[in-house]
């Protein structure tokens, strides 16, 4: 059985290079080969129903030998291949994630507005792809407050006690593996927990323990780390549990880790579309450190 590819989205910024070398050390870490895949943009006023992909004259495309040119006499390349295809970036890219194990990009390529942080290819492979993406993000993102680290590899995942993405979670811990990395479990609870105000002669509602609060939540993330721990005993993982707002917890242990990994919104009854949560976007957009979007695990039937 083959192995699915890591494939890297170039187009010839330097954000997508960055991406590229990210990729390359992922390919080499899964013995995987490395798909190098250029979308050509059609042209803005095209109708959307002939912006699919289309292949391209692969004998006649810079970009692709720009990569070719970069990779030559590299030690230690995993097998390569390289792909030109023509049409809308933000719809080809997603598709191509069922043929892969991993989607890799830069935060922003040569298309959008410069006031962007993070492309509309980016957020549309995020939403869509079918298998883990990774968006690479430019250096020098700053992240003023950092939390409690120790020295050392560390990817960060959010943990969500209440509705754990077991994805997520498998994902960081193969990949705190892969590195020789520990895992640093973002669990936030919301406080101040919001009471009922009592109208006259109504039993005004005890007060939330926000100790208790955080012991059961830290219990809680201390059991779902519990299986995946089993499963990878080399890594070490601990939980970081705070109040407040997950999204700016999370962005704060980007600071410095290799990698911050975070589930994309499950579908509802009544959206079932692909979306991605506010957290999962504010992340993407703020974080220092690559950011892995996973996608969550189909339900069983």
């Amino acid at each position: 059985m083959s192995t699915l590819p890591v494939i890297a989205a170039v187009d010839g910024s330097d954000d997508s290079m960055r991406a590229l070398d990210w990729a390359l050390d992922a390919a080499r870490g899964r013995g995987a080969p490395l798909r190098v895949v250029h979308v050509r943009q059609y042209a803005a006023w095209m109708q959307a129903d002939v912006l699919v992909a289309g292949p391209a004259d692969q004998d006649d495309d810079p970009v692709l030998d720009q990569v070719r040119t970069y990779l030559a006499g590299l030690p230690d390349r995993p097998v390569m291949e390289y792909l030109g295809l023509e049409g809308a970036p933000g719809a080809v890219l997603p598709e191509l994630g069922s043929t892969a194990q991993l989607l890799v990009l830069g935060s922003r390529g040569r298309g959008g507005f410069a006031s962007l942080l993070l492309g509309s290819n980016g957020m549309a492979a995020a939403r869509d792809s079918e298998c883990p993406v990774v968006v690479v993000p430019r250096p020098g993102r700053e992240v003023h407050d950092g939390v409690p680290a120790g020295p050392g590899p560390r990817v960060v995942v959010g943990l969500q006690v209440d509705s754990p993405d077991e994805a997520a979670l498998g994902f960081a811990f193969a990949e705190a593996d892969r590195r020789g990395a520990r895992v640093q479990a973002v669990a936030a609870y919301p406080w101040p927990v919001q009471v009922w105000t009592a109208a006259p002669g109504q039993i005004v509602p005890p007060a939330v323990d926000q100790e208790a609060v955080e012991n059961e939540t830290r219990t809680l993330a201390e059991g779902f780390l519990a299986a995946h721990r089993k499963r990878h005993p080399d890594v070490q993982a601990e939980p970081y549990v705070a109040p407040g707002d997950a999204a700016g917890h999370l962005v704060a242990a980007s600071k410095n880790a290799t990698l911050t990994v975070v589930g994309r919104h499950r579908r509802r009854l009544l959206a079932p579309t692909r979306i991605l949560g506010s957290v999962t976007q504010a992340v993407l957009l703020h974080a220092a450190s690559p950011v892995a979007v996973i996608p969550p695990t189909p339900p069983e039937d």
